[in-house]
């Protein structure tokens, strides 16, 4: 699990690989990652955009980048979670994602960015 709180706004990771749509020998990994928003701050906020970076072990990085996260842009009061679970594929078995939210508190329109923590996409085998 990694976490990182930016401005009060706190979010947790954790992943999994999937094996029942991984092909190792065709060098398709799945894997997908639970992510926690948590408003820990005294504003209301709400997730306008995200912008990732995927890295693989072949030095490959890619950016996605878009509105919300899996078709919504939640809000969040004081005190509030929000959590989803979407997914990535990677050509090795091995991998690292990071990235950030943009977000905007309702109070005054202010716009800040919210730091994703670096987190592993590993298979288990590979650790072994």
């Amino acid at each position: 699990m990694d976490t990182k709180t930016t401005e009060g706004v706190k979010i947790t990771v954790t992943t999994n690989y999937l094996p029942d749509y991984s092909s190792p020998v065709q060098q398709h990994f799945v894997f997908a990652y639970r992510i926690k928003i948590e408003n820990n701050s005294e504003f209301t906020v709400k997730l306008l955009r995200r912008h990732w970076y995927i890295h693989d072990a072949t030095g490959q990085m890619r950016e996605v980048e878009g509105e919300g996260v899996v078709g919504q842009q939640p809000t969040l009061e004081p005190g509030e979670t929000h959590e989803y679970v979407s997914g990535c594929n990677l050509k090795t078995g091995i991998g690292k994602m990071r990235g950030t939210y943009l977000m905007e508190r309702m109070v005054d329109g202010r716009k800040f960015d919210v730091t994703i923590p670096e987190f592993t996409l590993v298979v288990p085998y590979k650790l072994n």
